[in-house]
């Protein structure tokens, strides 16, 4: 909720985000023009200041001293030091970007560069082995809490500079150009209404090609809200997890308070007296109600101090699991104020039905010794309890449904083969240089292939809708996917040829031809896709000449969405002018960490100015279920919480039934009954109510996963078995809970409990 507090300018603070229309479908971008932050600062009222920052960090190779070092940075304008709050401990923020290649640093990796040395200003480093920069500026290190994250700086006008040499001019200068992040800063909040209306067709009246809408997005809303649908706030995003955990706290606070009420009324005979008594004396019903209302308040203090010990001794792993740096933070007022209402509210909710049941006793009843009438009672606490178990048994579907999800994502066929498969950055161009360096990897014995691609292929690529075939609706504006790859990408990536061929050896003979997926050749009609054109739009430049053709189709793969099914994706057999990624195939049954330490060696002499950095794709691919991983754990931690708070109170409740019906089981027990029939009397009760909470919770736990699946293309089916299982162990859970006091009380001696008759 503090996210990107510490920014005194945060309600002034927006960025500048891009509705573009694809497949009859609105998605909304933050990537935007180049040139469109100072042109919108010229012409709109309000707008008082803008800057670029790039989409993606940059992990440069930093050299000083002779020390290789990477650190994740990004390139900006020197406008974001007077946008958002960033103190300087060393340097002027105005002064900072004076020359091109300077720098500025954060105070960690000032450290990290340069150890204790303070005097850092005017110091070189080299990054990337290509270029010298000047240290002009030290940051204080960002809070964690910060949309920003870097450890370095350095001028947007770098990047204008590379692409102006690499002949991309019209990128750099015309309108159609996307790249960087564009932030904007508003002379007042009330200037947003106005300033979107001017947005909306500003890049179409520059570019009437470009047929795209902008809107500024406040930085209040990019933590929590930031998940958009055709082109609109969900009102979804990060609030959504806060809002599940938010909800499961009160859910489990509200099954604790239904266990003080049960036990608090399954004791009303024992406290009659006493009540009895107070009345005779004087005390009134508002007496009594304050008495035990303030009994329950005293609890629920002694429970939150309790509750701060345990989060003290728990947080550290809380943080890891979440992967957060969350602080009790009793410092702060609001957060010591918001303990005490809760705890006052516990107390409250606790002791409010207690308290009116055990003061409307009539004394003259109770101190007769007559039987109370504890019929509405009973009710009201079986119902508790009903409630209770069925919220336990949600928790139980829940848990297993979204285990079973995830499973079933990964285990689905996914086109291509993990195993065995490295991914190497290996930080500069290596296109040139890539047939050495593969020869050298495969005399290793441990690599069985490699290649070279333009982009992460497990998370996505480039995107066009402007390819066209023989067949294809004029007004569709499908987006193809498309990679540039080198001969033996294919078969190194361990994909599968359906029809065709693969790509040759000889990459200037495979020039004009590309190799599609299973969802593309469906685009393009119902018969083979082999042989058929596909009409480019993209120049020689771009090392796609304007007529491709179809040689081959591979069975789709899994890229960016694991729970989507694959779009349209075009291979391209050029390898790219320029790019940094190597994907290797070991060979089968060889050890993975030697492997690692051979391929090392080869890089380190073919690549020695860079440090190898590697990831294994099946870790990728886990990788890519973070989130669903988590909802899970949370909700099985909750789950047992949630059951071991439930059955703390169905075994109160289970000691006091016995300990009520002691002289009945006595009278049993002499008439002959068995231990096990004694012990099934006293468990049918309970297990009924078992039941019925199940019959309760199946539908609502139907119901809410089967809303929670629907937001995956792939998905399972909810199967009548899952509930099976968590009904049968909601029952064996309840029935080890009440079996020792069950058990425990048939065993009783019937002499000591009938002495008295």
């Amino acid at each position: 909720m503090s996210y990107d507090s510490a920014n005194v300018k945060k309600d002034r603070l927006y960025a500048l985000l891009t509705n573009e229309s694809y497949g009859g479908r609105i998605f909304t971008n933050w990537s935007s023009l180049r040139i469109m932050g100072a042109s919108i600062q010229k012409e709109i009222p309000g707008v008082v200041n803008t800057c670029r920052i790039s989409d993606e960090s940059k992990n440069a190779l930093f050299n000083i001293d002779g020390k290789a070092l990477y650190a994740q940075g990004k390139y900006t304008d020197p406008s974001l030091f007077s946008m958002f709050t960033l103190p300087f401990m060393q340097g002027n923020a105005k002064e900072v970007f004076s020359q091109l290649y300077s720098i500025v640093v954060t105070e960690k990796a000032a450290k990290k560069f340069f150890g204790s040395d303070k005097n850092i200003i005017g110091k070189t480093i080299r990054m990337d082995n290509t270029r010298d920069y000047v240290v002009t500026g030290v940051l204080q290190d960002l809070p964690e809490n910060s949309s920003l994250q870097f450890e370095w700086l350095a001028p947007y006008g770098v990047t204008i500079a590379e692409e102006r040499a690499t002949g991309n001019v019209d990128d750099v200068v015309k309108w159609q150009g996307y790249g960087p992040f564009t932030y904007v800063e508003l002379s007042s909040p009330a200037k947003l209404l106005s300033v979107n209306r001017q947005l909306y067709n500003y890049i179409h009246h520059k570019n009437a090609g470009e047929l795209v809408h902008s809107f500024l997005f406040p930085m209040s809303n990019w933590r929590l809200y930031n998940e958009f649908a055709n082109g609109k706030q969900t009102g979804g995003g990060g609030i959504e997890q806060v809002r599940m955990l938010s909800v499961i706290a009160w859910i489990i606070l509200f099954i604790a308070c239904i266990n003080f009420m049960n036990l608090s009324t399954a004791r009303s005979e024992k406290r009659a007296r006493e009540v009895g008594v107070r009345k005779v004396l004087g005390s009134g019903k508002k007496r009594l109600i304050a008495q035990f209302i303030g009994e329950a308040l005293f609890m629920a203090t002694l429970a939150t101090i309790v509750a701060l010990l345990i989060i003290v001794l728990s947080l550290p792993a809380f943080n890891q699991l979440m992967q957060k740096q969350l602080s009790l933070g009793l410092s702060n007022p609001v957060h010591i104020i918001a303990l005490c209402v809760l705890t006052v509210i516990c107390g409250l909710v606790a002791g409010s039905y207690p308290s009116l049941y055990l003061s409307s006793f009539n004394p003259i009843i109770v101190l007769k010794g007559l039987k109370i009438k504890t019929g509405s009672a009973v009710f009201i606490r079986k119902g508790l309890v009903v409630l209770q178990f069925a919220v336990s048994v949600i928790f139980i579907i829940s848990t297993v449904i979204v285990y079973m999800q995830i499973q079933h994502t990964k285990s689905r066929k996914l086109g291509f083969d993990k195993d065995n498969l490295i991914e190497i950055d290996m930080q500069h161009n290596v296109a040139t240089s890539f047939p050495a360096i593969k020869q050298d990897l495969l005399r290793t014995g441990f690599v069985e292939n490699a290649a070279l691609a333009n982009h992460v292929m497990i998370s996505g690529g480039d995107t066009d809708d402007r390819f066209t075939w023989q067949g294809k609706p004029n007004n569709s504006d499908i987006n193809i996917s498309f990679r540039k790859v080198s001969p033996e990408f294919i078969r190194t990536y361990g994909m599968h040829i359906i029809q065709g061929r693969d790509f040759s050896e000889n990459a200037p003979a495979e020039n004009t031809n590309v190799i599609i997926n299973k969802s593309m050749e469906t685009l393009m009609g119902k018969e083979s896709a082999v042989g058929k054109i596909i009409r480019s739009p993209r120049d020689e430049k771009d090392g796609v000449t304007d007529n491709l053709t179809v040689i081959g189709v591979v069975d789709d793969y899994i890229f960016g969405n694991m729970y989507e099914n694959p779009g349209p994706v075009m291979f391209f057999c050029r390898p790219p002018d320029y790019t940094n990624l190597v994907y290797l195939r070991l060979k089968r049954q060889v050890n993975a960490g030697d492997a690692v330490t051979k391929i090392e060696a080869v890089l380190k002499k073919d690549n020695p100015a860079y440090p190898m950095e590697y990831k294994f794709v099946d870790d990728q691919f886990n990788e890519m279920f973070f989130n669903e991983v988590l909802t899970s754990m949370i909700a099985g931690i909750f789950a047992v919480l949630a059951i071991v708070i439930s059955c703390l109170g169905l075994f109160g409740l289970s000691a006091y039934t016995a300990e009520r019906r002691i002289k009945e089981i006595g009278i049993r027990k002499v008439l002959g009954a068995s231990v096990t029939g004694l012990a099934a009397l006293l468990s049918k009760d309970f297990l009924q109510l078992v039941g019925i909470s199940c019959i309760i919770s199946f539908p609502v736990a139907g119901w809410m996963m089967h809303n929670w699946l629907q937001n995956y293309e792939y998905r399972i089916a909810l199967s009548w078995w899952i509930f099976l299982i968590a009904g049968v162990t909601a029952v064996v859970i309840a029935l080890i809970t009440i079996s020792f006091q069950t058990i425990k009380a048939a065993l009783s001696n019937p002499v000591n409990s009938l002495r008295s008759e």
